[in-house]
């Protein structure tokens, strides 16, 4: 493959990419969405970031059940500590302590 084909592939997936994403934004006012698609795109956020989060606190492999590890231990205790102050940053220092402290020991 040549260079001028790679950059023209880069150029062309970035183009791609700008108007899928601000498509909308720009055309949005004349494609007005129903109530119905509205209310399910609440969700769409939660549904990607449970997506990107499980497989890592729970892999598994086919067949198999999930191998709990570290990973899921210091998520628990970090759900835990924000349940119980309410502070991001905090939940985010105690599962990255409990986390660090899981590996080093185990």
């Amino acid at each position: 493959m040549s260079d001028t084909y790679i950059a023209l592939v880069i150029v062309l997936l970035g183009i791609g990419s700008l108007l899928t994403r601000a498509g909308y934004l720009m055309l949005g006012q004349y494609f007005p969405l129903s109530k119905t698609v509205s209310r399910g795109l609440r969700y769409a956020p939660v549904a990607a970031l449970t997506a990107i989060i499980v497989p890592s606190l729970l892999p598994w492999a086919t067949g198999q059940w999930p191998q709990v590890g570290a990973e899921f231990f210091a998520a628990v205790v970090a759900a835990l500590a924000f349940l119980r102050v309410r502070n991001i940053l905090f939940m985010i220092a105690v599962g990255m302590v409990v986390l660090w402290f899981l590996r080093w020991f185990f």
